[in-house]
């Protein structure tokens, strides 16, 4: 089962909607909660593999299908179940995607997606970020072909 959590820091010179927005211009379908727990607040929600969508299709649309995969192996745990990534903040409220060197001054996009398997984890990479050749996808697969889907997602 993939499992993803979005998080997002709420710095005192932003707006929480303007957060909200970012976060959910490229994770629709997210109910977000405010964590004031920590020092600083901070934007969560979770979600399944659908919620995956839109940035499956900005990572073909702004074309970093290269960036994406690497973001997404590098990021893998030890266990290699689960991968975290962040993203600019600022870029996604306007509908784009930018993978930062490291969290920002104003605070990053977190995403970690996790699965029941490496072999899971391994088929929603191909499905989010296939390998490519010459910057062309050497193969697409459908959503319903990632191995969790048919666990009823």
């Amino acid at each position: 089962m993939i499992e993803v959590e979005v998080s997002a820091v709420v710095n005192q010179t932003e707006d929480i909607e303007m957060v909200a927005i970012a976060i959910v211009n490229i994770f629709h379908g997210f109910e977000l909660d405010l964590d004031e727990s920590m020092q600083k607040p901070r934007l969560m929600g979770f979600g399944e593999i659908s919620s995956l969508k839109v940035i499956h299709e900005l990572f073909r649309k702004e074309r970093v299908l290269d960036t994406a995969r690497k973001q997404l192996e590098i990021g893998r745990s030890i266990d290699r179940m689960s991968t975290h990534f962040i993203i600019n903040k600022q870029v996604a409220f306007v509908n784009h995607l930018n993978f930062p060197a490291e969290e920002e001054p104003l605070g990053s996009i977190h995403i970690t997606i996790k699965a029941g398997s490496e072999d899971e984890l391994d088929s929603l990479i191909d499905w989010l970020a296939p390998p490519t050749e010459e910057g062309i996808p050497q193969f697409e697969i459908d959503i319903t072909q990632v191995k969790c889907w048919n666990k009823g997602i």
